[in-house]
């Protein structure tokens, strides 16, 4: 019944967000323009993100897990565009992960099962 999912995170700038997420990671814009809503799209994943002028980011606690097939390519090619992120490292739970913080510190985790 379930067929997939596009998590919904906060932006307070709608500019700013698209900026980052196409310049710095590599999604695209789809679907119409809309003033208070913004729906990208990288590798067959969705990401919507609605408006919230008012967000503190002190205390948003956004957060999505992204797995990926190529963990080592995806952490250079963030890497060679100076996107900030925490060490590529083996977790005990079995996964290689990274992570790093959008403009409104939305927590994005990658990992890699080893």
């Amino acid at each position: 019944m379930l067929i997939s999912i596009h998590p919904k995170l906060p932006m307070r700038d709608k500019n700013t967000t698209r900026d980052f997420y196409i310049n710095k990671l590599g999604f695209q814009q789809f679907g119409g323009d809309y003033p208070e809503y913004l729906m990208l799209e990288l590798d067959g994943l969705q990401l919507h993100f609605f408006l919230f002028k008012e967000l503190d980011p002190k205390e948003n606690y956004g957060q999505l897990y992204l797995r990926t097939d190529n963990i080592e390519d995806w952490y250079e090619q963030l890497q060679s565009k100076e996107v900030k992120l925490t060490k590529l490292e083996v977790k005990p739970w079995g996964q290689k992960e990274f992570a790093l913080l959008d403009p409104d510190n939305n927590l994005l985790t990658f990992g890699q099962s080893i």
